[in-house]
């Protein structure tokens, strides 16, 4: 495959030359990706290879740990988001993230979803802010669940909701990418099977980025997937391509099982 085939026109961020760093210790060396809009991005490898790490740098998530450097430059519409002009909070609403486990605020089902408008001035009334809650859920799969209990609180959903509710959390400022941190590991596989419906459905309205450690998983939802070991990026490619026909010899270690 030549590098034409993964060449993003227009990619929606864009990562050159990356290095994380916390303290004294290197977590990710040199990396460089293009994420497109249209496609599910995946981020495999071992524990502790790196992957979240560069997924929090993404949104300087990073920034709220003591000690961690990012250089390099990673870009959102060809705007580098670590310039000392840009707006994190504005980034992070651009930029949402759903994590590992479901983190849902301890306010009504309602107030989790419209947190973000409210903060943004998003709604100019009690009807936008109907509105723009509504449109979440239902885009997060969850409306025809919740829709009779919106003052009951978040923390009262089951595990599978509690992580659709943070989806629609994030999709409710209307962000532009959504980066998801192994977002399954902490539920069931039919909870599993509904988030992962969601990310295709999700396709294409926003970039999507995942980090998940389960490889079937990768398969099953992304079209472009990166491997990363010990820091680097070993191996980016079309999905099929990395699952059938890696090219590096670390790659085809880690998809047939050698090491994980």
């Amino acid at each position: 495959m030549t590098q034409d085939d993964l060449s993003i026109a227009d990619p929606k961020m864009r990562a050159q030359g990356v290095s994380v760093f916390y303290g004294e210790k290197q977590a990710i060396n040199d990396v460089s990706i293009d994420v497109g809009t249209d496609l599910v991005t995946a981020f495999i490898g071992p524990s502790g290879c790196g992957k979240s790490t560069f997924l929090r740098s993404l949104n300087r998530m990073n920034d709220t740990i003591a000690g961690a450097k990012v250089t390099g430059t990673i870009e959102l519409d060809g705007e580098d988001i670590y310039a000392p002009s840009m707006d994190v909070v504005q980034l992070r609403a651009r930029v949402g993230m759903v994590f590992q486990k479901p983190n849902p605020f301890p306010k009504s089902i309602y107030d989790n979803v419209a947190y973000g408008s409210r903060i943004h001035g998003l709604a100019s009334s009690k009807a936008d802010l109907d509105g723009i809650v509504e449109r979440a859920l239902t885009r997060a799969g969850l409306w025809d669940e919740v829709k009779d209990r919106l003052t009951e609180s978040g923390t009262a959903l089951s595990g599978g909701q509690q992580q659709r509710l943070c989806i629609a959390r994030a999709i409710a400022v209307d962000p532009e990418v959504i980066l998801m941190d192994e977002p399954c590991s902490a539920l069931d596989p039919i909870a599993t099977a509904k988030i992962e419906e969601l990310i295709h459905e999700l396709r294409g309205k926003y970039a999507i980025v995942i980090v998940t450690h389960n490889m079937q998983q990768a398969a099953r939802v992304s079209q472009r997937t990166a491997f990363f070991h010990l820091g680097t990026l070993v191996e980016y490619g079309k999905t099929t391509d990395i699952f059938t026909n890696p090219k590096a010899e670390r790659t085809k270690d880690y998809i047939t099982g050698r090491y994980g």
